[in-house]
């Protein structure tokens, strides 16, 4: 088995860089507003640097959202034992609060339903980790409940996002997860 090679330490410092200029120009203005020269001003490097690292402002979008998708799928798998299947755990709650300073962001991202490419992300990446979950513990149907969980998750905090659903962030949390514990216990 061979391991990845190490990350060049200037081509990550310059992709976050982008991504901390991104986010700083999107809290002024949607993301549609967003130009390339003025991502890379306020970046401070060149616009073929920029091009060497994404192809566009979205890829560079979702890049800067993914941690989004790794703290949702922390949130939904940060318990322990038998799942309280009424109230979610503190992570989820807090999960949802926390994406109140980009929310016209991830709205740009994340189309009602679930889809659009953060939405994909999210999706892929809950299904991969709610797969593996399912199949060490051997549980029945493991792939179509994994895709279950996914889109339900990605939908209901796409369409909250959008506006959708009138829920605070702990009353959104408390309703996904019992769908979620749903979900997982009738297979």
């Amino acid at each position: 088995m061979t391991r990845p090679a190490p990350e060049d330490p200037r081509a990550a410092r310059t992709r976050a860089r982008l991504r901390e200029a991104l986010l700083a120009e999107c809290a002024e203005r949607p993301l549609v507003e967003v130009g390339v020269a003025a991502l890379v001003r306020r970046a401070g490097v060149g616009r073929a640097t920029f091009y060497v690292h994404y192809d566009g402002l979205e890829a560079l979008a979702v890049d800067a959202c993914a941690d989004v998708v790794r703290e949702a799928v922390q949130a939904l798998h940060a318990w322990r034992g038998r799942p309280d299947p009424v109230h979610a755990p503190p992570a989820l709650a807090e999960f949802f609060a926390s994406l109140t300073p980009h929310a016209g962001l991830y709205r740009a991202l994340l189309s009602p339903g679930g889809g659009g490419p953060l939405g994909r992300v999210l999706h892929r990446d809950l299904r991969a980790y709610s797969l593996r979950e399912r199949e060490l513990a051997g549980a029945a149907d493991a792939p179509l409940v994994a895709s279950a969980v996914a889109a339900t998750f990605a939908g209901v905090l796409a369409d909250w996002l959008h506006g959708l659903f009138d829920a605070g962030p702990g009353d959104i949390a408390d309703q996904v997860w019992q769908l979620l514990v749903a979900l997982h216990a009738s297979r």
